[in-house]
């Protein structure tokens, strides 16, 4: 769909629950522009009580005559209280029902969301149902107050300026029609500008949550750097918007002085011409005061109101309005791979795929990763392996999106890792550093940390299958409670190899996580790790992780290769000597 036709269409999704309620308040609306009337009749009368004032009183030496027009205009400005009154009570008739019918609309939006398959959990719908619906009243009341205060104030205005001297109008309506056209040209980039700020500043504020709920984790994982690029990227999106926002303020101010400050200009300017034309002094103060009093506060408001309210209520109706997403595809979420059985192939069963991927530790720096080309597919064991610094840690980070390649892309489940949100994304990886992190509290709530929904009978399974009984027993049973500086590292790492078995994501990605086991509990642990559906990277601590692993992936700084152990013996001279050498160490 072109651009300007998906505007048009937004434009109508946006704007039909504010149809619907006009049409379906015709009397209410009927009401309110009697009232209105009365306020062009206030007005009118308003500017022309001060030009008798002049003309027929103090001007022709009866100063009676002037002080009685003045008191009219005195009773007209007293008898407005009435007038506004009456607006007022209308207006809850235009606004309530809008609000209950956004209500509404947001409850079977939250309600339809919850219930669709694949869908997480809906963190918006609370501040839909009450801030954003509070927005939109107070916007929409805003705008029909300035905007009805503006068309009758201006129909008012303008017949007075007829009723002293027609030729008011080809002095004040220029300036006027230039300036409303000027702000109406400016309405979209400013709803546009205002969208992309709420955006940028809502992004900032996902991007302080998640950092703040994972930093531990973070630290743990050594995302530091990338998590404060992502966050500097954010902040910079949202002054960017700002920027943009403040210029669209400078076009609405210029609209306002081209609108009502220029006529003003133009009438003093034109006054000896007026003059001269047969307008008397009275009919000019009376022209001012209809400029002065009338147009010009009713053009401030309505601007100010458009441009700041205006722009928010169309933003707030954007997003309450919007269709729900189609489902998610069964293909969208991996299915469980197989804990056994012949090695799938093929791109589209692929569980990672690393695309020409370059990564360094830094600007200018050599690279640790350089157009490396990967496929692990679903179901897999694959071990990594080659000297300390290599990019090993690398290379897991960034499987895992806590590091972005310079160039390349990588893949997670047939899609690019960079598109997943964080929520989506703890769904489908599980990352263990060497340092695991243990916090206060029960053995149960630490295995479950990834998984609180689990089961007793899937903790006992976990337990079992990752020989932790001997830690149960000595810290007293699952639900006791953990002093986490009382635990080796050892029996820290076998809490988070227990947490991660009783994950459901379906990719394992084991940073070194078992160097602190002896050789027998760390073949326990990947023999187990294993055993569960999905697909399990490991960074080897031992090389005997090599001997386990369905293929084994060789890093030496210049190339990387990729095999079965057998076929790594034969190709891979780095291979041979570190096998050689771990050997030599075993004996």
């Amino acid at each position: 769909m072109p651009a300007s036709e998906e505007a048009a269409a937004t434009a109508r999704r946006t704007t039909a629950p504010i149809r619907s309620l006009l049409l379906r308040r015709k009397g209410v609306l009927g009401k309110l522009a009697a009232w209105s009337a009365a306020e062009s009749a206030q007005t009118f009368l308003g500017g022309y009580c001060v030009a008798r004032s002049l003309d027929d009183g103090f001007l022709k030496g009866s100063p009676a005559t002037g002080l009685l027009w003045l008191a009219g205009a005195a009773v007209v400005i007293l008898l407005g209280a009435p007038v506004v009154r009456g607006i007022f009570a209308q207006l809850p008739h235009l606004t309530e029902p809008l609000r209950d019918d956004l209500v509404r609309g947001s409850v079977v939006r939250a309600l339809r969301s919850a219930a669709a398959a694949g869908r997480g959990e809906d963190t918006t719908a609370v501040s839909r149902l009450t801030s954003q619906t509070e927005i939109a009243r107070d916007s929409f009341a805003g705008l029909v107050l300035a905007a009805r205060s503006f068309v009758f104030v201006a129909v008012g205005a303008l017949a007075g300026l007829v009723s002293l001297a027609p030729r008011f109008l080809l002095v004040v309506l220029p300036p006027l029609v230039l300036g409303l056209a000027l702000f109406t040209a400016s309405l979209r980039p400013m709803a546009r500008a205002q969208h992309r700020y709420l955006d940028a500043d809502e992004a900032v504020g996902r991007r302080a949550e998640v950092t703040r709920t994972a930093l531990r984790d973070l630290v743990a994982c050594g995302a530091q750097e990338a998590t404060a690029a992502q966050n500097r990227r954010a902040v910079e999106e949202a002054a960017a918007a700002q920027r943009v926002l403040a210029r669209w303020a400078a076009v609405r101010t210029l609209s306002v002085a081209t609108a009502g400050q220029l006529p003003v200009f133009l009438l003093l300017a034109a006054t000896p011409w007026l003059l001269r034309h047969g307008v008397t002094a009275g009919a000019m103060v009376g022209a001012l005061t209809y400029v002065l009093q009338s147009l010009l506060p009713a053009l401030h408001t309505l601007m100010a109101v458009l441009g700041a309210a205006g722009a928010r209520l169309f933003v707030v109706l954007d997003r309450l309005t919007r269709p729900l997403p189609a489902a998610p595809p069964p293909s969208a979420l991996p299915p469980a791979a197989p804990s056994a059985g012949p090695r799938r192939t093929g791109r589209a069963s692929a569980a990672l795929e690393l695309r020409r991927v370059r990564a360094a530790y830094g600007p200018g720096a050599r690279a640790v990763l350089d157009d490396l080309e990967l496929t692990v597919e679903r179901g897999e064991h694959l071990a990594v392996v080659g000297p300390s610094g290599i990019g090993k840690s690398t290379l897991l980070h960034a499987m895992a999106g806590l590091l972005t390649p310079e160039q390349g892309e990588v893949r997670l489940f047939g899609r690019a890792i960079g598109a997943r949100r964080p929520p989506e994304l703890a769904a489908l990886r599980v990352l263990l550093p060497q340092e695991a992190y243990v916090f206060t509290g029960s053995l149960r709530d630490n295995l479950c940390y990834l998984r609180p929904g689990a089961g007793r009978s899937d903790v006992d399974g976990a337990v079992d299958a990752l020989a932790l009984r001997p830690l149960v027993d000595r810290v007293g049973g699952l639900d006791r409670t953990l002093t986490p500086d009382t635990l080796s590292l050892g029996e820290r790492q076998l809490i988070a190899l227990g947490r991660a078995h009783l994950a459901s994501a379906p990719l394992l990605l084991l940073d070194e996580a078992t160097c602190h086991l002896d050789p027998v509990a760390e073949a326990t642990a990947e023999h187990a790790l294993r055993a569960r559906p999905g697909t399990l990277v490991v960074v080897a601590h031992r090389l005997s992780s090599a001997l386990r692993a369905d293929r084994v992936l060789v890093l030496d700084g210049t190339r990387a290769r990729c095999g079965t152990h057998a076929e790594l013996l034969e190709r891979s001279a780095l291979y041979r000597d570190l096998m050689g050498h771990w050997g030599e160490a075993e004996r």
